[in-house]
């Protein structure tokens, strides 16, 4: 599955922005979704997921309560909305695909992965 990722820009602290990974190629219904983001000079981290039925999310501690990860799969597109953004949460945002039904919150999990959105974050 081809992912394209985007929504990302230049917002103040306190504001919102909502990301938009849409796939081609593929029904994007076979997959769990998620979102990673990574930091200058850091690692990828995991920060939501979304089961292939909708049905279940996951969301990494730090963003609980002011993330949403949500999909509609009649659009093949999966939405991160992110509302309270601080200045931590700065990073290139990436969405990326499993096909696997059982898998964990780190990048080796997830086969397919778009080309990464830029959320700068300013305090």
């Amino acid at each position: 599955v081809q992912l394209q990722a985007s929504g990302g820009g230049l917002v103040q602290a306190g504001g919102s922005l909502r990301l938009s990974c849409t796939a081609s190629g593929r029904i994007l219904s076979s997959y769990t979704m998620g979102w990673f983001r990574q930091a200058p000079g850091k690692e990828r981290d995991f920060v939501a997921a979304i089961h292939r039925s909708g049905g279940m999310t996951y969301y990494t501690d730090s963003v609980k309560g002011r993330f949403t990860i949500s999909r509609d799969n009649a659009k093949n597109t999966v939405y991160l909305q992110m509302n309270s953004l601080k200045a931590e949460d700065t990073a290139v945002y990436y969405c990326a695909a499993t096909i696997w039904g059982s898998w964990i919150p780190t990048p080796v999990s997830f086969g397919s992965w778009g080309q990464g959105t830029l959320v700068t974050v300013s305090s």
